[in-house]
Parts: structure tokens; C-alpha cells; sequence
């Protein structure tokens, strides 16, 4: 259909929902019942995990390990009981649907999807990195398993900092020369 390129995003699926409106309210009761779910999932963990004192720990009761490993078994839990249900439900419920549109709407998706290809964002990955690279420093200075109240505040900031030095100077000195090869190489030859 040649119109479809002429109409805006928000028209289009105004006119899909509208069109399949049974659909996009399953997709929303089903998507309140995974929040609602992931919330209980939270709170059902924390409330029996042996790590936090079921609830009760303070903060400077925790260590790096502990926090490292909360964080592991939680996403556990979620992927367990919420995660792997909900990719399943979606999963067969948006194949069973798109076998059943007809194919002129399968020929507008395909269109769209064609004429506005977007790149996506980097998705926080540094922020991955970094915590990583945080934990690894933690452990080599000894104090993994060391509580959080033990440490001054002061530590943890300059922990970071030279997390983050040596972060800069292992990922920039190749950044570097990859960069200085490609001017000899390239750049300088145009």
C-alpha cells in the first residue's frame, strides 16, 4: 500500500489497535499480570533470601559479595518464574496472531520496518562494564567480603575512580593504536 509511507507513526497504530483491539487488550491485562508478578517475585525474595537477613540486614551488614550474589540469584528467580513464562505467552501469542493477519497488513509491517530501520542505543553496557570491573577491583584489594560499615565511604568513591583509570587505560591504549593504524593507513592516504 503506497499511503502507508504518507502516514505518520502514531496514525498507524492507531489504525492497527483500532483494528485489533482484542488483541492489545490481552497484551495489556498480560502485561499488568508480568509487572504484577515480577513485583511478587521481589518481594517473595527478599523476604526468604538467607542473603540480606531475609529483610532484615542493614546496610553496613552487606558486603560486595553478598550484593554480587543477591543480585545473581535474583535475576535467577525472575527469568525462573516470570521470564521465561512471559517470553512463552508472547512468543506463541505473537506468532498465533501473525499467522492470522491477512497478508496486506503483513506487507504494511514489512514496509515499515524497511523504510525506518533505527539503531539502538548502547544500553547502558558501560555502566555493566564498569560494575564489573568495580567488583574485580574490590577483590583484588581484599575486601569482597569485607561489610560495607567496616570501609569509609571515602574508599568506595576512590575504588571507582581507579576502577575507572584502569578501565580508560585498558580499552584506550588499543583504542589508541587501532585509531593511529587506520590514520597511517586510511585517513592519511584520502
Amino acid at each position: 500500500m503506497s499511503n502507508n509511507e504518507s502516514i505518520s507513526d502514531t496514525q498507524f497504530w492507531k489504525k492497527i489497535i483500532k483494528e485489533h483491539r482484542i488483541t492489545f487488550g490481552v497484551v495489556i491485562v498480560a502485561g499488568i499480570i508480568v509487572i504484577t508478578g515480577a513485583l511478587l517475585v521481589l518481594i517473595w525474595f527478599i523476604e526468604t533470601s538467607p542473603i540480606g537477613g531475609q529483610g532484615e540486614w542493614t546496610f553496613d551488614q552487606w558486603t560486595l559479595n553478598d550484593v554480587v550474589g543477591f543480585i545473581i540469584r535474583i535475576i535467577i528467580w525472575e527469568l525462573l518464574l516470570v521470564g521465561v513464562p512471559t517470553g512463552v505467552f508472547f512468543g506463541v501469542g505473537g506468532y498465533l496472531w501473525w499467522k492470522r493477519l491477512p497478508e496486506a497488513e503483513k506487507q504494511e509491517f514489512r514496509n515499515r520496518e524497511k523504510k525506518e530501520k533505527k539503531r539502538g542505543s548502547g544500553g547502558g553496557i558501560f555502566s555493566c562494564l564498569m560494575f564489573i570491573a568495580f567488583c574485580i577491583y574490590v577483590a583484588i584489594d581484599g575486601n569482597y567480603n569485607t561489610k560495607f560499615g567496616d570501609l569509609s565511604y571515602s574508599y568506595f568513591i576512590y575504588s571507582y575512580l581507579y576502577t575507572l583509570m584502569w578501565v580508560l587505560i585498558i580499552l584506550g591504549i588499543p583504542a589508541a593504536i587501532i585509531l593511529l593504524i587506520i590514520y597511517l593507513t586510511v585517513w592519511r592516504k584520502k
